[in-house]
C-alpha cells in the first residue's frame, strides 16, 4: 500500500468488513503508533533524565568553580613563591589541575560499575536488548574530565598569571 493512498485503502477495507460481517465494528490501528505509545513513557523519562543530568552538571560545575576559587585563594602565597623561583604558568596550572583530575578519575572508577549494573538490570525489561559498550563509559569519563578541567582552568590560570608581588607583599 502506498502511503499516499492509505485513506482510500482503509475505506475499502471498511466496506469489505461491513459487507462480510455488518455487526462487527471496523477498528484499525497502525503498528508504528502502537510502538510509539508503548515507548512514549520511556521517551518522556529520557527527557526528564536529560534535564536533571544537565542540572547536575551545572551544579557540579558551580561547586568545582567554588572549590577551585577557594584552593586558589589558599595557595596564593605558594603560587607566588613558585613564580618567583621560576615556575612557568603551565607548570602551575598542571599542578593545580592534577588534584581535580585525580578526584574525577576516582569518581569514574566508582561510578562505572554501578552504572553498568543498573543499566544491565534496566535493559533486561526490554524484548530487544542492546549491548553496553565500554566506549560509552570511556566517553562519559573523558567528558567529565574535560568539563572539570574547563571549570577549574579559569581559576588556575587566573592564579598562575597573578602578580607574585601582590601575594607576597605582606610577608
Amino acid at each position: 500500500v502506498q502511503t499516499k493512498a492509505i485513506a482510500g485503502v482503509i475505506a475499502d477495507i471498511g466496506k469489505v468488513v461491513k459487507k462480510l460481517n455488518p455487526v462487527f465494528p471496523f477498528e484499525y490501528r497502525f503498528l508504528d503508533e502502537d510502538y510509539g505509545e508503548l515507548y512514549s513513557s520511556y521517551e518522556r523519562l529520557g527527557k526528564i533524565f536529560s534535564y536533571f543530568a544537565l542540572l547536575a552538571i551545572l551544579v557540579s560545575c558551580l561547586g568545582l568553580f567554588g572549590l577551585a576559587s577557594f584552593m586558589a585563594e589558599q595557595k596564593t602565597k605558594e603560587i607566588g613563591i613558585r613564580k618567583v623561583l621560576g615556575a612557568s604558568v603551565s607548570a602551575i596550572v598542571s599542578q593545580f589541575s592534577k588534584n581535580f583530575t585525580r578526584w574525577v578519575l576516582v569518581a569514574n572508577i566508582i561510578a562505572w560499575p554501578a552504572a553498568y549494573f543498573l543499566m544491565k538490570k534496566w535493559l533486561e525489561n526490554f524484548a530487544y536488548r542492546t549491548t553496553i559498550s565500554i566506549w560509552s563509559f570511556v566517553f562519559s569519563g573523558l567528558l567529565a574530565l574535560v568539563i572539570a578541567l574547563l571549570t577549574v582552568s579559569y581559576q588556575s590560570i587566573k592564579a598562575a598569571t597573578a602578580n607574585p608581588v601582590e601575594a607576597l607583599r605582606y610577608e
